[in-house]
């Protein structure tokens, strides 16, 4: 298959489906921590997305604007809630040009706004300990032509690690990477044959 993942940086995902064989690509503004630059476009995203019909692309949109967690600055009645209004139509109209350009597609973000505002999809709730790793940290998926994860080792531990990290410069990058669980869960999972 020919996979683009637009917004990832790390290459958890993109590395996942490699091993499985597939033509997987990531894409974001910042080089790539993943080790293979030859899989990365550092670009934004629309000119990879519209370079093709893919066969599934997953997007990670910068959830700090959009999640839950952030009302306190964006949401109703705050003076950035502007900056959430922008957010979410950059996002909808990036998720209507996805589709135009996949054939299967996933949107990621914590517990958001998001999901209400989208199209053409169903929303599912996963978390790390579904999938080998014993924390808390629940991630929405919005998943359009393709069926909901199955969680393929739950273990015991609820602790969340990413409300605990103190402040640093790469905290933000930090607590949006993918857990390997999970991109291993997709990358077999998330699949058109």
């Amino acid at each position: 298959m020919n996979v683009l993942v637009a917004c990832e940086e790390s290459q958890q995902i993109t590395i996942a489906y490699r091993n499985r064989g597939h033509n997987s690509f990531s894409c974001d503004f910042k080089p790539c921590s993943g080790g293979h630059p030859e899989w990365h476009y550092q670009r934004d995203c629309t000119g990879p997305i519209m370079s093709q019909i893919w066969d599934i692309i997953i997007f990670h949109p910068d959830c700090t604007k959009l999640a839950l967690s952030g009302n306190r600055w964006y949401g109703k009645n705050t003076s950035r809630n502007h900056e959430r209004t922008k957010a979410i139509q950059w996002t909808v109209d990036m998720w209507e040009l996805i589709k135009r350009h996949s054939i299967a597609s996933v949107l990621e973000n914590p517990a958001s706004v998001i999901f209400q505002h989208l199209e053409g999809g169903s929303l599912q709730y996963i978390q790390p300990w579904q999938f080998g790793h014993g924390e808390t940290k629940k991630t929405g998926l919005y998943i359009r032509n393709l069926p909901f994860l199955i969680p393929t080792k739950i273990v015991p531990g609820r602790e969340n690690k990413i409300w605990k990290m103190p402040p640093s410069k790469d905290r933000k990058e930090l607590r949006s990477k993918t857990y390997s669980g999970i991109a291993q869960a997709i990358a077999s999972q998330f699949v058109l044959w």
